[in-house]
């Protein structure tokens, strides 16, 4: 018998440094942002009017670029930290389809994050405000990708490990439990798409999501004791 470590980054410090990009780019367009210099109003929501949603990014590039910039750079950890987990659940001798599914929700949720990122710099650019029916598409579409795209795939993430590692139980109960509420609050997030009113069940999946995230990384073993395979020598004689 002997314990074989699993090689790699910690996936749990990978997650604290998407959380703190993550919530850095929400800072210069939200009520924080003012104690940093950045004005009101802040960023607008998909039901705002359209004058208002143009006259924001009109005022607001730098604001937005920003955010754009940060929020791409988020999507590297996740990204990481899903490869991490993922490669972590097989190393542990994990079969199950629920590493799979982990694997497809993290790095769709990475994708789709720096697709809305990609859509906010342009917005960001000169010029690209004053076309009041561009603005209000790109700015439906940021939303699209940065809101149900990023917490429908990332509830899936959550699932995947919270499921598969329970049935082994390589995670405390709490964290096993939390996963799989916050991915059903994140797959009916997928109604926000036809329904504005579902559209509070992003953020409830997104900052107790950091939470998970952070907790799942760091309790997940990074080790596993097996049998040690016979050498060469022994093999042979």
């Amino acid at each position: 018998m002997s314990e074989v470590s699993h090689r790699g980054p910690n996936p749990g410090v990978v997650a604290v440094v998407f959380v703190i990009l993550k919530n850095a780019s929400l800072f210069p367009v939200t009520i924080f942002g003012v104690a940093g210099g950045f004005k009101p109003p802040y960023f607008p929501v998909v039901t705002a009017p359209p004058d208002q949603i143009v006259a924001y990014f009109s005022s607001h590039a730098f604001s937005v670029s920003l955010l754009a910039f940060l929020q791409f750079g988020s999507t590297i950890p996740l990204g990481l930290f899903t490869a991490c987990v993922v490669s972590r659940l097989r190393f542990l001798v994990v079969r199950a389809a629920g590493a799979h599914t982990a694997l497809f929700g993290g790095l769709a949720a990475a994708f789709d994050s720096a697709a809305a990122a990609f859509v906010l710099s342009v917005l960001a650019m000169s010029g690209v405000a004053q076309d009041g029916t561009l603005v209000r598409a790109l700015h439906l579409l940021a939303f699209d990708f940065g809101g149900p795209g990023y917490a429908v795939p990332t509830g899936l993430l959550m699932a995947g490990v919270s499921v598969t590692a329970g049935i082994l139980k390589l995670l405390p109960r709490w964290i096993v439990v939390l996963g799989p509420l916050l991915a059903v609050v994140g797959e009916l997030s997928w109604f926000a798409m036809m329904m504005p009113a579902f559209t509070f069940l992003i953020p409830l999946t997104r900052f107790p999501g950091f939470i998970w995230l952070i907790a799942a990384g760091f309790a997940l073993p990074a080790s596993v004791t097996r049998i040690a395979e016979p050498s060469e020598a022994e093999v042979t004689s």
